[in-house]
């Protein structure tokens, strides 16, 4: 295997974390799945904020308020922009995808009435799970689950059986967090929309991995967490169109999402902030904007597809290892790997990984379902970015192997 590009070194060498040792050894940081690490200029943005700019935002007539607010809503329009949204106002601050969701599924959800159903899949992460249990239940709802094939990709012939005129909402994750499949969300949403049902798509584990543009795939509501996309946690956004926007009653009460208050009655704010209660994460939104700034400064496209060799080369040599099982082998997939080694339980094998430096994530990835079907507790999970080496991926084997033996 040809090493790593000179390109992606010096990507690497903007992220100051990857220079860390963990227990005297190199770190190797596998687990970009469960967050993404920060290049240097995110982290410095935040510095600067509270340094220099710090100040509550929106209607403040001093001159800190007003510098916090045009970098906040700079953020909002810079986001708008990367992900090809119609307007500004289309783009929702919130705390990440679990809040995104909880607020789609309270608020748009809250429209439903007996009767009607929701879809997700077998796949989903939790968050992408209970909220819809939670209205369901509360409003007499139905909720349909789309089953999986052993390989990871959804039964999509089962699908199409599955969406009927009562389909008021589908929820799916576009990349699975715990098998990396891609699911063919287009297809999802055209026959969705036959039939007037909307779709959510949880791009947590898309949006660091590809180009999104929500006005090509015509998705009704579209979430993501900054902190998977090298930006701070506590930050999320949620895409929705304009006019189920409008639609939907708030999410939350409190200063900000209101135009005017009194004990009779209170009206709204116009959009975003109806949906945007209380003193936001005002320097996670602008640091968010810092991030997607990185994004466009570097070839994406290359970035992007070095992370399929990553994969490609990393599951070519864990394939050698006996009695290696991989959990998600779809067609489609991203840079992200879930296995099992004969019965030796995840943890004990993440747990010596860690003693060598290795970062990587063991267990159920909020995904119990998932793992029921599979009939296993757990899986052992290696996801990539662009930021990781060939030479890592050698490292992390090697140590993985030396794992083996002691345990076996």
């Amino acid at each position: 295997m040809n090493q790593t590009p000179d390109y992606i070194q010096e990507l690497r060498s903007k992220f100051p974390i990857l220079k860390t040792k963990v227990h005297g050894k190199a770190l190797v940081y596998f687990d970009n799945a469960a967050t993404t690490q920060k290049p240097l200029e995110v982290i410095e943005r935040v510095q600067s904020y509270y340094a220099s700019e710090n100040a509550n935002i929106h209607r403040g007539v001093h001159h800190l308020s007003q510098v916090a607010t045009q970098g906040y809503e700079d953020a909002r329009k810079l986001i708008q922009n990367y992900i090809g949204a119609g307007k500004e106002s289309e783009i929702i601050f919130t705390k990440g995808t679990t809040d995104s969701i909880n607020l789609v599924a309270s608020s748009f959800g809250g429209l439903l009435q007996e009767g009607d159903e929701i879809l997700i899949s077998a796949m989903e992460h939790h968050s992408n799970i209970v909220p819809w249990q939670l209205i369901a239940r509360k409003n007499k709802l139905t909720l349909k689950v789309i089953p999986v094939h052993r390989n990871g990709e959804l039964d999509m012939e089962v699908f199409e059986t599955m969406v009927s005129e009562k389909t008021k909402l589908i929820s799916i994750t576009h990349i699975s967090n715990t098998l990396g499949t891609i699911n063919p969300i287009k297809d999802i949403i055209e026959k969705a929309h036959s039939f007037g049902a909307k779709v959510l798509i949880d791009g947590a584990q898309s949006i660091q991995h590809g180009k999104i543009n929500v006005s090509d795939l015509d998705c009704d509501f579209f979430v993501f967490s900054g902190h998977k996309i090298f930006g701070p946690t506590g930050i999320g956004v949620l895409y929705g169109k304009e006019a189920l926007l409008e639609l939907m009653p708030p999410y939350q009460g409190g200063g900000d999402m209101i135009k005017r208050v009194s004990f009779e009655e209170t009206t709204f704010n116009e959009l975003p902030f109806k949906f945007e209660a209380g003193t936001p994460n005002i320097v996670g939104g602008i640091a968010l904007g810092t991030a997607i700034k990185f994004l466009k400064s570097i070839d994406t496209k290359q970035a992007f597809s070095y992370e399929k060799r990553l994969l490609n080369y990393a599951e070519e040599e864990l394939k050698k290892i006996d009695e290696m099982t991989l959990i998600g082998t779809a067609a489609e997939k991203t840079s992200l790997v879930s296995f099992n080694v004969g019965k030796i339980h995840p943890f004990d094998i993440g747990t010596l990984l860690d003693k060598q430096g290795i970062a990587v994530r063991t267990g159920h990835h909020c995904t119990q379902p998932l793992m029921d079907f599979f009939n296993i507790p757990g899986t052992l999970r290696a996801s990539f970015a662009f930021y990781n080496t060939i030479e890592e991926v050698d490292v992390f084997i090697n140590a993985l192997k030396r794992s083996l033996s002691i345990l076996k």
